[in-house]
């Protein structure tokens, strides 16, 4: 046995590997279950014991040689096609598919590009709120429904931490820090506990708008909302505003568009009535202006607040609200020439 690996061991290390059927012939050869090495571990067993430890440190150094000597010619090879494929131009190049931006991301840009033509700020604030920013400061009544467990994810209680049921929380935080004229829009995401539908969510992204200034009337608002309408969906939209309820607004309303697919004529989408609602809006109450230390006889303002989801949903007709959080790689590719 000794001088068949003497003999394995010689040829082992004369061998000169070129390519890879080269190296496959080595590995049967030397390295396979039934290959030459693997034959001599067999014949092992039939080793006088005064003749074991010679014998098997023997096998041990063969066959760390057979596979140092795989590994090395294994590595030579695979580096040697790499750099082949590198300099052959004439290879075709490799697909690179360019990404897209989610629908929800397109429509928030032009929400804001749009308001930013009549001197509109981005302002942003933090998601986790505590009650005066969300609530309190925005004229919400202590017996408020909106304050139960079942509207508003509340994490610690006394004092109350909750995640923002609205980006209004970031009105309050500009009033108490900077004196008007005021005139913001702040994006961001929202939370309401919500049994998740197609038309709802437990979390889901608005865009409120907030202008405080001297001498500023419904009008100004009615105008501004006319504005974005056109630009939005274009110029013979028209809007109507129907008197509503918001604890930090008064006189509030909500704001209807004529139907973007009908013209207003009347379909299923917008049930016939040739109108979709799009969002609220009010006068800002004077007691949410005097709890942020602004003077309401000097000041007035107005603020509106809509769903991005649901403006995304009118403008590529996306019936299910829950496509949007899904990453379906299939729904966001039909956005990728969308600018």
């Amino acid at each position: 046995m000794k001088e068949k690996i003497t003999k394995l061991l010689s040829e082992i290390n004369a061998v000169h590997i070129k390519n890879k059927a080269q190296l496959e012939e080595f590995r049967l050869k030397y390295l396979s279950k039934k290959g030459e090495i693997s034959t001599l571990f067999e014949g092992f067993k039939q080793v006088p014991n005064e003749l074991k430890k010679e014998m098997g440190q023997l096998l041990n150094t063969l066959k760390n040689e057979a596979q140092e000597k795989f590994s090395h010619f294994q590595n030579n090879i695979n580096n040697e096609t790499e750099s082949s494929n590198l300099n052959d131009l004439t290879m075709p190049a490799d697909p690179i598919e360019t990404g897209s931006r989610h629908p929800l991301s397109i429509v928030r840009n032009e929400i804001i590009e749009i308001f930013s033509r009549l001197g509109f700020t981005v302002s942003e604030g933090p998601e986790i709120e505590d009650d005066w920013h969300v609530f309190t400061a925005l004229n919400f009544p202590e017996e408020h429904p909106a304050r139960d467990m079942q509207d508003t994810f509340f994490i610690e209680k006394t004092p109350d931490i909750l995640l923002r049921t609205h980006t209004s929380s970031v009105q309050v935080r500009v009033m108490e820090k900077q004196k008007p004229p005021i005139r913001i829009i702040m994006p961001g995401r929202v939370f309401r506990h919500e049994v998740i539908s197609a038309r709802a969510h437990c979390f889901f992204h608005q865009v409120e708008g907030l202008y405080i200034d001297k001498n500023i009337s419904f009008a100004d608002l009615k105008q501004t909302l006319l504005y974005f309408a056109r630009e939005m969906f274009g110029e013979n939209t028209q809007i109507r505003l129907r008197p509503s309820y918001f604890p930090f607004t008064e006189p509030s309303a909500e704001m209807d568009i004529s139907c973007n697919l009908c013209g207003g004529k009347g379909c299923t989408f917008c049930k016939h009535t040739g109108w979709v609602e799009i969002l609220g809006c009010g006068m800002v109450d004077p007691n949410v202006l005097e709890k942020c230390g602004i003077n309401s006889k000097e000041y007035t303002g107005y603020a509106f607040g809509m769903g991005i989801e649901r403006i995304t949903n009118l403008k590529f007709q996306v019936k299910d609200l829950r496509m949007f959080s899904e990453n379906d790689i299939r729904f966001l590719k039909q956005f990728s020439n969308t600018i």
